[in-house]
């Protein structure tokens, strides 16, 4: 684990918008780029050999089954299983059958609390079709939860219909606003903002209605925002977008999502930690290399220290390396 960002930062500082071909705004001949290439995505995926490629990454998939150990005013959360769930890229690669596993092996950890990181979608929103059995298989006690993508805004920032197809199948969209959770009579907030590059987030609008010293969960579909969220007392950010670089070459990812270098695992900020979910689709071609696609299972355990413990990971196939080894390795 390393240091996030500087100790000199303030709290005033507000989260850089990312710069670049891959990781700053879509023109609109990048978004047509993109969708041409969502089109060859789909015609690959007729074809045996790109089945053959999907497959072997949906059998990869792990369940990172990770411990949270809890700060002593959150000490009362002890006991919390929370699935994160990001970057599905439905309709890339991924169909209705596949996501009916997916979500089967989620609902078989049993956990109170699910949520979504974005990119649900890839670029249609009739994508949001082949989500509709999985979504019936999950029933989590303290309820389902999201925010968009990058991918989910992919033709503006009208989501209408994606909020209200989710709303209608028990998830609720935190798109720049929180809510009151309470386990075992100690409330927390959990809260999301819009998308870092298509969206306008804001975490004023997110936080408020926090209660003072309240336990806060935020989930933020682009890692960077973490800049902004450790600055404001946030104890706890999830996001994804990265892939985990989907394409690792001796451990590091020739591509960069983050301008902080956020690609996967742990990062933490005195008390504030971020987790970057690999996630579970892909774009472009169905193929990952040393970054296979994850399920974190978050456990929320009371301890004295709080700093993130060892993960266990549950898969079909072969484990992935551990993410984390000590609080204080560096990565």
């Amino acid at each position: 684990m390393k240091d996030a960002v500087p100790e000199m930062l303030t709290q005033a500082r507000r989260v850089p918008m990312p710069v670049g071909l891959l990781t700053g705004r879509r023109t609109w001949l990048r978004r047509l780029v993109s969708w041409g290439t969502a089109a060859i995505n789909r015609a690959i995926d007729l074809l045996p050999v790109g089945r053959w490629l999907h497959m072997r990454i949906l059998n990869a998939l792990v369940l990172t089954r990770v411990e949270m150990p809890l700060v002593p005013r959150s000490r009362g959360l002890h006991g919390i299983r929370v699935a994160f769930l990001t970057d599905l890229h439905a309709g890339s690669f991924m169909n209705e059958r596949d996501l009916r596993r997916v979500f089967a092996r989620v609902a078989a950890e049993r956990p109170h609390l699910v949520l979504f990181g974005g990119d649900l979608i890839n670029t249609r929103e009739r994508e949001l079709l082949l989500l509709r059995e999985g979504l019936r298989r999950l029933s989590p006690p303290l309820g389902m939860f999201a925010v968009p993508g990058n991918h989910d805004l992919f033709w503006g920032k009208d989501l209408g219909l994606w909020c209200a197809f989710l709303e209608e199948h028990g998830v609720k969209v935190l798109c720049n606003r929180g809510v009151r959770l309470t386990w075992n009579g100690t409330s927390f907030w959990l809260c999301g903002v819009d998308d870092l590059t298509e969206g306008d987030p804001d975490l004023r609008l997110a936080l408020a209605g926090r209660g003072e010293d309240e336990p806060t969960i935020l989930l933020s579909h682009h890692p960077d925002y973490f800049f902004e969220a450790a600055a404001n007392g946030v104890d706890l950010t999830l996001s994804g977008h990265t892939h985990g670089g989907q394409i690792r070459l001796r451990g590091k990812a020739p591509l960069h999502h983050s301008k902080f270098d956020y690609d996967q695992g742990w990062f933490v900020e005195g008390d504030s930690r971020l987790y970057v979910s690999r996630g579970i689709g892909v774009t472009f071609l169905p193929i990952r290399i040393d970054a296979p696609p994850e399920v974190p299972i978050f456990t929320m355990v009371a301890q004295d220290r709080a700093a993130p413990r060892r993960e266990s990971i549950v898969g079909e196939q072969a484990p992935c390396k551990q993410l984390l080894t000590t609080p204080s390795d560096a990565r």
